[in-house]
């Protein structure tokens, strides 16, 4: 098993709309591609306030890749976020490991 730690650093004002997004759709795109949701987090004392952490876990190097070119490539992924960014980028900065 691979586990993908993610770190997206939401634009000013825009934490909501990025929970709204992954809430609603993202979670839902992540799984229909192979990829499983481990779990979400954000903090409210401390470290910053204006990201949103998450883990995915996948079977391998490779399952990973095919995922994540499914998942970049799927039209409905292109609609949803186009419409949650209709008003301007709610991703400021995106980290992985």
């Amino acid at each position: 098993m691979l586990y993908e730690y993610r770190v997206y650093e939401a634009a000013p004002g825009k934490l909501s709309k990025l929970h709204d997004r992954f809430r609603n759709h993202t979670l839902k795109l992540f799984e229909k591609h192979g990829m499983k949701n481990i779990g979400y987090w954000t903090s409210e004392v401390g470290d910053y306030s204006d990201r949103l952490i998450y883990i995915l876990a996948f079977e391998s190097l490779e399952q990973r890749q095919e995922a994540w070119e499914g998942f970049r490539s799927d039209p409905e992924w292109h609609r949803v976020r186009d419409e949650s960014e209709a008003n301007g980028p709610i991703v400021a900065r995106v980290m992985n490991t």
